[in-house]
């Protein structure tokens, strides 16, 4: 059987500019898991609210598995701007459903037999959720990927979350930007970009490491290679997505067998294809799911 891909966090609606857009990084990558192939469910949790319902009904509409559980807290939204280069910036509302996703039977045993796993800092801005992904994480078997997609939003996020959760993973997946605030925090002092990595890569005994740098080409590090490759000039619609898409192609792949240097080529593709979409939740073309074969 192939390994079975959960995301945990936050599960939301993203209010852009032409409309609602159903969204979250976690849920995000488990929909894109699952469009390569790979069975996959996102967890959660949704308010008693009309906009919970309409979460679990597109979920269902997409084909993806989901464990979302129903709080006594608002379903959550997140106001997103694009700036003129399609970048998206959020305002996110707190107090709500994701923040407060309960340990239950189901999750614990959902745990057990799960083979990857992402997750992320924002849904880890309150207790509750918290400590069911530390819960998750501790419950995995030790051979699954445990990814960390640190997706730093806003003031939603310390050092003590980042370095616990860095402890956890196996798998650090950042964008330039996430980059430029870690050095100072976790006192790199590497010569370059390389320097740094590695020393992530060393420091936290990491099987891998995904550095995106938007224009500028991404980099995946190992513990014995460095993959390079340039970002394909496509007409963007919104990069709303794009990061979860490149993290779950690269899992995909590397789980399906591919070399490094594969998994990234198919990451950077799904990524670019998503960015020319609007949404982070697009049909992914077959010629790309067609690459794991």
């Amino acid at each position: 059987m192939k390994p079975l891909f959960v995301g945990m966090g936050e599960a939301l609606w993203d209010v852009l500019p032409e409309g609602r857009q159903i969204g979250g990084a976690p849920a995000n990558f488990a929909f894109h898991a699952g469009q390569l192939g790979f069975p996959s469910v996102a967890v959660s949790a949704v308010g008693n609210d009309a906009l919970g319902d309409e979460i679990m009904e597109i979920f269902t509409d997409k084909g993806l598995q989901y464990l979302l559980e129903r709080v006594g807290y608002p379903t959550g939204t997140v106001q997103v701007t694009l700036d003129a280069d399609g970048i998206p910036n959020y305002e996110i509302r707190e107090g709500v459903a994701w923040d407060n996703i309960p340990l239950t039977d189901s999750l614990h045993s959902l745990a057990e037999r799960t083979g990857v796993f992402c997750f992320g800092t924002l849904a880890q801005r309150n207790a509750v959720s918290r400590a069911s992904i530390r819960h998750f994480l501790g419950h995995m078997p030790d051979s699954g990927l445990k990814v960390f997609d640190i997706n730093l939003r806003q003031h939603f996020y310390d050092r003590e979350v980042i370095v616990s959760s860095l402890e956890a993973c196996n798998v650090l997946k950042i964008n330039d930007d996430e980059y430029e605030r870690l050095r100072p925090m976790l006192a790199l002092e590497g010569m370059s970009l390389e320097a740094d990595c590695r020393e992530l890569l060393r420091r936290f005994c990491l099987r891998g490491l995904v550095l995106t740098c938007g224009a500028a080409g991404s980099h995946i590090f190992t513990q014995s290679e460095h993959s390079y490759l340039e970002t394909p000039r496509v007409r963007v619609a919104d990069t709303v997505g794009a990061g979860d898409s490149f993290t779950a192609a690269y899992c995909a792949a590397v789980l399906a067998g591919k070399s490094t240097r594969e998994a990234h080529r198919l990451a950077v593709d799904l990524a670019a294809y998503v960015c020319t979409q609007h949404g982070a939740m697009p049909e992914v073309p077959e010629e790309l799911k067609n690459r794991l074969n």
